[in-house]
């Protein structure tokens, strides 16, 4: 069995063996072959530790812009703008959707759409009912309608609905998006459509994005925040996608040209993040939400991706990795948690801001562990196993 991809003067292979392990062919432009990997399966462990650190930003940007050290002159702008943590997201989403599965002749959707509801679900709807819950306990109450629409991960559709049940909840329903599609744009994009071709269509899509989104932004149609005009422009999953195509193409020009280089590119790393510290800091007004950081965002993951050096040894310990791991509870779950526990330390006379936001960050990365321990983990080893089985009858 073998897959193939098309790039500028080379094509690449993989080939399969009866122990299902892929062997990685470029083939040169005589045809003949030039075996470039053989792994079972590709994970880059270094980047996993980012999504904790875009995750806590998020958290500290909703939470903790007035504690100390986040206050302080010399960084708050860097929390003040952390909210970009969720582009980082979505374009490294579609980065490690191609990794993972770039090396496959195709993509079974129903496998596919199985194993994503497994991975996002199960803690995105414990978010859901205990946000809610807390809503019941202390009598404000929420439609039914909206409900549905997130319980369906359709809330990001509908302005003016898309932040009224956890928050967070909304980029999730931009992530299904990119799911529902992936699996075609796979099938009948990636795996048909010269390289050099998908560069150039997905770079003007991108680049088509960040027009209309800057050009509706100022114009009569914006009408600031809380709006209509403002859940569409930042909200909406169509306006995200070029973030989700671009992490793709990234993931598949990894795959062909990078990944047998590992270098030592920390001063690589460390030069990008002060650029992007830069940006942040001397922005002249520009829309960072919507994908116009992946000029920072790309570099900087395939960088980290390739590198073998002091950056890798240190985000590849265990530690770093399982915090990496429990980002998305992190994230998802930032809001029951802060619910429930502001309720309760009000109650108990703990009114100091400081101490509230430090506690509440320690019980978040507690609670999150625990969720993806006993929640997670089993629920999506569960949910894969029924696929398996019904699989298996077949």
């Amino acid at each position: 069995m073998h897959i193939l991809f098309r790039a500028p003067g080379k094509s690449i292979r993989a080939e399969y063996s009866f122990e299902g392990t892929p062997s990685l062919y470029f083939i040169k432009s005589d045809g003949s072959l030039r075996q470039g990997i053989n792994e079972n399966k590709m994970r880059i462990e270094q980047i996993t530790f980012t999504r904790f650190l875009a995750a806590v930003s998020i958290v500290i940007f909703h939470f903790g812009q007035a504690v100390f050290p986040f206050n302080t002159k010399a960084i708050s702008f860097l929390f003040s703008h952390a909210d970009i943590g969720v582009s980082y997201f979505f374009i490294l989403s579609g980065f490690v959707m191609m990794i993972a599965y770039g090396e496959k002749e195709k993509v079974q959707p129903g496998n596919y759409y199985r194993n994503r509801l497994a991975r996002i679900y199960p803690v995105y709807f414990l978010a859901l009912v205990t946000y809610m819950m807390h809503g019941m306990v202390f009598s404000y109450a929420f439609s039914p309608v909206d409900f549905g629409l997130n319980a369906f991960l359709l809330q990001s559709w509908f302005p003016g609905r898309v932040l009224l049940i956890n928050g967070p909840g909304w980029s999730l329903s931009v992530e299904a998006f990119f799911y529902l599609l992936f699996p075609f744009f796979f099938n009948f994009l990636y795996r048909k459509v010269n390289y050099k071709k998908l560069i150039f269509f997905i770079a003007c899509f991108w680049l088509a994005t960040q027009v209309l989104v800057h050009a509706l932004l100022y114009s009569g149609f914006y009408r600031g925040f809380p709006s209509a005009s403002h859940d569409f422009i930042f909200y909406n999953p169509f306006l995200h996608l070029n973030q989700f195509l671009i992490g793709n193409v990234a993931g598949l020009f990894f795959m062909l040209f990078l990944k047998n280089k590992p270098c030592k590119s920390d001063w690589a790393v460390i030069g990008i993040i002060i650029l992007f510290f830069l940006i942040l800091k001397y922005n002249p007004g520009l829309d960072l939400q919507n994908g116009l950081l992946a000029i920072i965002f790309i570099p900087l993951i395939l960088f980290l991706s390739m590198n073998n050096g002091i950056i890798s040894k240190l985000f590849n310990h265990k530690s770093m990795i399982w915090l990496g791991e429990i980002s998305y509870g992190i994230y998802i779950l930032q809001f029951p948690v802060y619910l429930w526990m502001s309720s309760a330390m009000s109650r108990a006379g703990l009114q100091n801001p400081t101490v509230r936001f430090y506690l509440y960050l320690i019980l978040l990365i507690v609670f999150s562990g625990l969720s993806y321990t006993y929640i997670e983990t089993p629920l999506r080893n569960r949910i894969k196993t029924i696929g398996k089985r019904k699989k298996e009858r077949k």
